[in-house]
C-alpha cells in the first residue's frame, strides 16, 4: 500500500532504476541529521527551558533532574515503537511505516513548540510534555529504515569501516545546527522574549526538516533495488519474538558493545550543558557555541574512524576507544569546573574520542545476524544500546555530580567502557567457538 508521499517520490525519481552507494549515503545522512536535530533541540530545551517553564515550583537542580527524567522516556518508548511499527512494516510496507513514524515525530516535536507552562495549566504541563516525549520515542523506533544496512550491503569489502561511519555523521551535524540555533536565540533575545517565544522556533524548524528527511528516505525505499533486497529477505522485517528467539544472544551482545560510545555521547553533549548552566557563571550561549565547534571536531573524528577501522578492524578500534574512554572518565569531568579553557578541553577531547568510537558503534556486530533477522535485529540492538547506554546518562551524571562531585559522574562513563570491553570479549569467544 503506497502513501501519497511515496507515490510522489516514485514520480519524481521515475527515471532512476536504482541508487548508488553515494546516493544511499546522502539519504542516510539527511535522515539521521533530521532525527538528531530533533533529539538535540529537545535536549537543549530540557536544560535551558523546561526546568523553568514546566517545573518552576522546584529549585533549578531539582527541576532539571525532573526534566531529565522526562528526557529518558523516549528511550524507554523506542523499543515499543520498533515493535509497533515493525508490524505496520510487515502488513502495509515500509513507505507507510516511515510516513506515519516521521509524521508522529514531526507532530510530537512541533506540538512541544506550543507547550503551555506550569503557570498556565499547572502540573498538566509536565504530563503533556511527558506524553509528547513518549510520542517522539515511539516515532524514533518506527523511523528505522534499514538504509544503514543497505549501505553496508553495497559497501566494498575493503571499505566497510568507511561506509559504516557515514550514518553516524548525522549526530554531530544535528548537534551543530541545534546548538548554533539555540545559541543565536539565547544570545540575541531578552530573557523574556526567549522564554516567551524564542525557544519554540527550533521546534518548528525540526518539523520542516522532518518533511525533507521523509522524501529523502522515500527516494531510496521506493527503488527496485531496495525492493529486491526486501523480497530476498535481506531487508525484510521479521517478527520481534522470532528475532529474539533466533538471535537473542547477538542482540544482547550487540546492545552492550557500543555502550562506551553511547554513554560518552550524552556525557559530552547534554550533561556538560546542564552542569555549566547550573553551577558556573558561563553564559549558555557561549557554551553552546563551544559545543557546536566541538561538534566539528566530532565530524572529523568520525571520518577518521572509517579510515582506522578499515586499517585495523572495527572491533580493535572499538576496544581501543573503550580503554581510552575509561581513562577519560577518571579525570576529564573535573575540567568542567576549570573555567573556559577547561570546558573547551573537555569538549574537544570528548568529541575526539566520541567520533572515533561512535563512528563505528552503530551495527558493529550487525554482520553476525543471519539475513532473515538482520533488519529487525539491528533495530532492536540500536534501541537497547541507546536505552542502556544513553537514556539515563544525563540524569545519573547530574545527580551524582551534584551530590558527590564531578569526579563521580565518570563512574557512569567507566561502566559503559567496561560493558563494551566485556561484550567485545564475549563476541570474540562466540566467533572462535563458531569456527571450531
Amino acid at each position: 500500500m503506497a502513501t501519497e508521499a511515496e507515490n510522489d517520490a516514485v514520480r519524481i525519481h521515475a527515471r532512476h532504476g536504482s541508487v548508488e552507494p553515494g546516493e544511499i549515503a546522502i539519504g542516510v545522512i539527511i535522515g539521521r541529521a533530521s532525527e538528531f536535530f530533533d533529539f538535540f533541540v529537545y535536549a537543549i530545551a530540557s536544560v535551558v527551558v523546561f526546568p523553568k517553564l514546566v517545573f518552576p515550583q522546584f529549585d533549578p537542580l531539582t527541576g532539571t533532574l525532573y526534566s531529565f527524567a522526562i528526557f529518558a522516556l523516549a528511550f524507554i518508548a523506542r523499543p515499543v515503537g520498533t515493535v509497533l511499527f515493525t508490524a505496520i512494516d510487515r502488513q502495509y510496507g515500509r513507505g507507510l511505516k516511515l510516513t506515519v513514524a516521521l509524521l508522529l515525530l514531526g507532530i510530537s516535536t512541533v506540538a512541544i513548540a506550543f507547550l503551555p507552562g506550569h503557570a498556565q495549566i499547572g502540573v498538566a504541563s509536565a504530563w503533556l510534555l511527558a506524553g509528547l516525549r513518549i510520542g517522539q520515542g515511539l516515532a524514533w523506533g518506527g523511523s528505522w529504515d534499514g538504509l544503514a544496512s543497505l549501505l553496508a550491503l553495497n559497501a566494498p569489502d575493503a571499505r566497510r569501516g568507511w561506509y559504516a561511519m557515514i550514518p553516524q555523521l548525522g549526530a554531530p551535524v544535528g548537534l551543530i545546527i541545534a546548538s548554533a540555533l539555540f545559541a543565536y536565540f539565547v544570545g540575541h533575545l531578552s530573557a523574556a522574549d526567549f522564554f516567551d517565544w524564542g525557544w519554540r522556533y527550533p521546534f518548528f524548524v525540526a518539523f520542516a526538516i522532518n518533511v525533507v528527511a521523509l522524501f529523502a528516505k522515500l527516494r531510496i525505499v521506493v527503488t527496485p533495488q531496495y525492493a529486491a533486497l526486501y523480497e530476498t529477505r535481506e531487508l525484510q522485517p521479521a517478527r520481534v519474538r522470532a528475532t529474539l528467539k533466533a538471535e537473542g544472544r547477538t542482540v544482547l551482545i550487540g546492545a552492550f558493545a557500543p555502550l562506551a560510545s553511547f554513554a560518552l555521547f550524552h556525557m559530552v553533549t547534554v550533561f556538560p550543558l546542564s552542569w555549566v548552566f547550573l553551577f558556573t557563571r558561563e553564559l549558555p550561549a557561549r557554551f553552546l557555541y563551544i559545543e557546536a565547534l566541538a561538534g566539528i571536531v566530532g565530524v572529523a573524528s568520525i571520518f577518521a574512524s572509517g579510515f582506522l577501522a578499515d586499517r585495523f578492524g572495527r572491533t580493535a578500534l572499538l576496544g581501543t576507544c573503550a580503554v581510552a574512554i575509561a581513562v577519560f572518565s577518571g579525570f576529564a569531568p573535573q575540567l568542567l569546573d576549570s573555567g573556559l579553557v577547561g570546558e573547551a578541553v573537555f569538549m574537544v577531547v570528548g568529541f575526539l574520542l566520541l567520533g572515533l568510537s561512535f563512528g563505528q558503534s552503530s551495527g558493529a556486530l550487525a554482520s553476525n545476524f543471519s539475513p532473515a533477522y538482520r533488519y529487525t535485529g539491528a533495530a532492536l540492538t540500536a534501541d537497547l544500546a541507546w536505552l542502556f547506554g544513553a537514556g539515563f546518562a544525563p540524569f545519573v551524571a547530574l545527580y551524582l555530580s551534584s551530590h558527590l562531585g564531578l569526579i563521580s559522574s565518570g563512574l557512569y562513563l567507566l561502566s559503559g567502557a567496561v560493558c563494551t570491553l566485556l561484550a567485545l570479549g564475549a563476541n570474540r569467544r562466540l566467533e572462535m567457538a563458531s569456527r571450531r
